[in-house]
């Protein structure tokens, strides 16, 4: 899974990216501000850290995110080949917004996260129609010389997208068949995107508070809870001061604000959701591991992405959830009380399964 990490200037696209993924830039990578950078996030999961420390094993492995993060963005921007390239090949984007006040950091006019939002949305869906419109002045010629089924619903499905992009809808709001998901994947449409909204708010003293607050407080309930969105909200200058703390001391200094956890935490479970992912667990003491799956996975395509033989000569999947684990302290205790069961393949795993695959392999 890759996200872009978008948003106008000196909102703190760079900072949140740095905080994510531990990456020591200098300031010489940044001297191109179009150039991109891309780093990989753990994901914090304390269900599998539990059930680690039962097994302890030799090695843990949490699931991860790709971040990339690539320059202010604008119409300008947008027209660079190499800048576009690095947004197109993303899976979601991830859209920082400035709600925090610093007289140190210029910004024209008030702070208004839903005016921001609504440019960068303009922006993005410009750079669709554009490459709309020129794909339909290809498909005219071609319909002229050969007509065909294929060319025909390529040519209706552009119109269609055209015409709601036109009223100013991004097409992540348009209704697509899988069919239609299939023709227009190529496209890399920014606008279709899942995208989520971070705004990224000042340092206060009640600070649980104001992020629990922040989405209402901006009026972005309304663009957040359209197709394929969401928000969350963090504070990128106590974000930063957490990641230099080791965890004892992280957990003190969250809870000298009325937070229990940090934002970066809620950032990547709101982006799991919206991406419709969930994980499960394979575990043991030779590793602990976290996969990440798509919502409605089968036991057997979960069991191709550990290994395709897996999948290939998969038998069953003994299963049970996590806290259930924990509860029954081994496999062995939890097959003596029945809450480790056998599943067939068609079963649909859930979102902190552990499982364990049975082949014939």
């Amino acid at each position: 899974m890759k996200t872009g990490i978008i948003g106008l200037p000196q909102v703190g696209k760079t900072s949140l990216f740095r905080i994510l993924t531990k990456a020591n830039l200098s300031a010489q990578a940044y001297a191109n501000p179009r150039e991109a950078h891309i780093g990989v996030a753990k994901v914090p999961d304390d269900r599998l850290d539990r059930l680690a420390a039962i097994y302890n094993p030799k090695k843990l492995t949490h699931a991860s995110v790709e971040y990339v993060d690539v320059g202010a963005i604008g119409q300008e921007a947008l027209k660079e080949t190499a800048y576009i390239g690095h947004l197109r090949s993303v899976d979601a984007l991830a859209h920082v917004v400035r709600a925090f006040e610093d007289p140190s950091i210029p910004h024209a006019g008030p702070i208004d996260p839903v005016r921001d939002i609504k440019n960068v949305e303009f922006d993005l869906m410009i750079s669709d129609l554009g490459q709309i419109e020129k794909r339909l002045e290809r498909l005219v010629k071609d319909l002229k010389k050969m007509r065909s089924p294929e060319l025909e619903k390529e040519n209706e499905l552009l119109q269609r997208a055209k015409a709601h992009l036109e009223t100013e809808h991004p097409l992540r709001e348009m209704e697509l068949t899988p069919e239609d998901k299939k023709r227009i994947r190529g496209f890399m449409f920014l606008s279709e995107k899942p995208i989520l909204y971070v705004l990224n708010v000042s340092e206060t003293t009640h600070l649980g508070q104001d992020l629990e607050a922040a989405v209402s407080k901006y009026k972005l309930q309304e663009v957040a809870g359209r197709p394929n969105a969401g928000a969350t909200a963090i504070c990128g200058k106590v974000e930063a001061e957490l990641g230099e703390m080791p965890d004892e001391d992280a957990a003190e200094f969250l809870a000298s604000y009325g937070l229990t956890e940090s934002g970066l935490v809620r950032l990547i479970r709101t982006t799991y959701a919206l991406l419709g992912l969930v994980s499960f667990f394979t575990i043991g003491e030779d590793e602990c591991r976290a996969w990440t799956i798509p919502i409605n996975t089968r036991a057997v395509e979960a069991a191709g992405a550990i290994h395709s033989d897996l999948e290939k000569h998969f038998i069953r999947a003994e299963t049970i959830r996590w806290d259930q684990l924990l509860e029954a302290g081994s496999e062995a205790n939890a097959r003596a009380k029945g809450t480790l069961r056998l599943e067939g393949k068609d079963y649909i795993v859930q979102d902190g399964d552990v499982l364990h695959i049975r082949h014939s392999g």
